[in-house]
């Protein structure tokens, strides 16, 4: 009888002799075991090719017409869908030598002809649950496996975190402390310097009258006017003036800017104008954009589109731009006409910033491992391999959207950050 249908859990027996197979299919089901039926070698390897279920044990003849029951072995345990299923040998062949060969090609047992019903049953029994056994086994093998991989994604993702949030808050107290360090000096100065273009009208003034009234000098005096040109002072030093109230102006922006990038005071997601950021990052940044020796100072592209504020994590968000835009410029170290493009743009009710730069690019295979924490391709001590790892947390994890790359050798690099309008 052949089957079109095999069902898992069941015994597939192939011999050519009708007695044997009554024997053992009245044996076996008497024993609660299914099976099916297969007349020789050729039927039986047809049986399962044409399906997918899979028998738990096999007794096979030797001696059968066509192929016998040792070629049918090779080819089970040739094709990788049925070499792992137990196979018996019955036969009448009771020397070593046919035994011997039979377990060679893969056998598990050999029985010899004629047998008793009742030592076939006990015998596969035995090999069925040593099968059971084996599965189990596997199983709990994959099981184990995939818990230490589990276990291991999270404590690499806790170190993330925590490496995330032990550099967020020493950033954040050590800006905000430069901040605060920089605004009393800053301001003392700022605030005199009024004060001191007022005295210098007032000693103008006073001299001038002098110049007026005194028309009989020292020679003393009149060596010392001939030596300092006292007009080019007055003239000048109102300029020197100006240029320090300039400058405490520039150190005041830079502060705002320190605070606006640690931002300390914001646990909680709050609208933000997203250009200020990048703004602030790109000033605390702009002694790394400057020329040095032989290298030109790197060009910013700023291509901002009309974009509204965005619920977020202001502080965090800095972080990503701090990170991409220092990735970019160790990028273009040692580029000829470096460049950085800033794009920014509202699509969809996603906010979308690309940085893009025009270094040597990302190989395909640095491509794949990029976002991996602790994976960097930076010099020992240079890199942490946690910059884009982190990135990417805080841009999907935080406010729900999408950081990913496109990069070609030889064609720079760009970097797509997507966040929702609102979270």
């Amino acid at each position: 009888m052949l089957t079109s249908n095999l069902e898992p859990g069941f015994i597939l027996i192939v011999d050519d002799n009708p007695t044997n197979l009554s024997v053992l299919a009245q044996t076996l089901k008497a024993a609660g075991l299914s099976i099916r039926i297969a007349t020789d070698g050729k039927s039986a390897l047809r049986q399962l090719a044409e399906n997918s279920d899979r028998p738990e044990l096999i007794l096979l003849d030797v001696q059968m017409p066509g192929i016998d029951g040792f070629e049918t072995c090779c080819q089970l345990k040739a094709n990788p869908t049925t070499q792992d299923i137990p196979v018996i040998f019955m036969t009448a062949l009771a020397d070593t030598h046919s035994k011997v060969k039979g377990l060679s090609l893969g056998a598990v047992d050999y029985i010899t002809k004629p047998f008793e019903g009742e030592e076939v049953l006990a015998r596969v029994r035995v090999h069925l649950q040593m099968r059971l056994l084996g599965k189990t086994l596997q199983q709990w093998n994959e099981q184990l496996e995939q818990r230490v991989t589990e276990r291991t994604a999270a404590l690499q993702k806790a170190q993330v975190q925590l490496v995330q949030q032990e550099k967020l808050a020493t950033l954040g107290q050590l800006v905000a402390g430069v901040a605060h360090e920089i605004n009393n000096p800053m301001g003392c100065i700022y605030s005199n310097i009024p004060i001191a273009q007022d005295y210098l009208k007032d000693i103008n003034t006073i001299l001038r009258l002098y110049q007026k009234c005194c028309t009989s000098l020292t020679p003393e005096i009149e060596k010392a006017l001939k030596e300092i040109d006292i007009d080019f002072i007055f003239e000048d030093f109102s300029k020197l003036l100006y240029t320090l109230k300039l400058s405490t102006e520039r150190i005041q922006d830079i502060s705002v800017s320190l605070r606006n990038f640690s931002r300390l005071d914001v646990d909680t997601k709050v609208l933000t104008n997203l250009h200020d950021g990048i703004d602030s990052t790109l000033l605390i940044l702009g002694h790394r954009l400057k020329a040095v020796g032989s290298y030109p100072a790197i060009e910013i592209i700023k291509e901002y589109g009309s974009i509204p504020e965005v619920e977020c994590y202001p502080s965090l968000l800095n972080q990503v731009f701090m990170n991409l835009l220092a990735n970019a410029i160790d990028a273009l170290e040692e580029e000829p006409n470096p460049t950085i493009r800033i794009c920014t743009e509202m699509l969809h009710g996603w906010v979308i910033i690309r940085i893009l730069d025009n270094g040597e690019g990302i190989s395909e295979e640095v491509k794949q491992r990029l976002f991996e924490p602790l994976f960097t391709t930076k010099p020992s001590g240079k890199g942490t391999g946690l910059g884009l790892s982190i990135a990417r947390q805080i841009v999907e994890e935080k406010h729900g959207g999408q950081l990913s790359m496109v990069s070609e050798l030889g064609k720079g690099c760009e970097f797509v950050i997507k966040i929702p309008l609102h979270q």
